[in-house]
């Protein structure tokens, strides 16, 4: 059984207990005053969305720098707008559309990537994987040494 989202009934409870309380305060200024706050929120909220959107605009689908970053960075409950911006990318959807949970994946040039599970938008598991070495990405010299000259 999931856990109740009390976001949504505590925000509007507390939107109406301050328009009422500014109301019972300044009598009609406080509610001008109050609606003027949200509004200023909503568009700094607006601001950043466009802001994260635009830089994910410029990178391909699925791409990070570095997926092992990504995997040190990430935390649970931030939300998916929070890992665009991380990543400078829109995640690669593995899911059908629409569905929850959402899982979205992030590779990079060595062709490790993370893949994160989103529920209602909140980022509740992530996992690494990493590429298997083959023998031809081993190194020649298998001695681990370091090799220097002094003069």
């Amino acid at each position: 059984m999931r856990a109740m989202n009390f976001r949504k009934y505590l925000i509007p409870i507390g939107i109406a207990c301050l328009f009422i309380a500014s109301y019972n305060a300044w009598g009609w200024q406080g509610p001008v005053t109050v609606s003027g706050g949200l509004v200023m929120w909503a568009l700094l909220h607006y601001t950043r969305l466009m802001n994260v959107m635009q830089k994910a605009n410029k990178s391909p689908i699925g791409h990070v720098g570095s997926a092992v970053m990504l995997n040190a960075k990430l935390r649970p409950g931030v939300n998916l707008l929070h890992v665009v911006a991380m990543t400078r990318s829109l995640g690669e959807l593995l899911t059908p559309a629409n569905t929850d949970p959402e899982r979205y994946r992030w590779t990079d040039g060595s062709k490790s990537f993370v893949v994160c599970e989103f529920v209602n938008g909140r980022l509740v598991k992530w996992e690494l994987t990493r590429p298997q070495n083959t023998d031809d990405d081993k190194p020649k010299d298998e001695s681990g040494a370091i090799s220097s000259t002094q003069s």
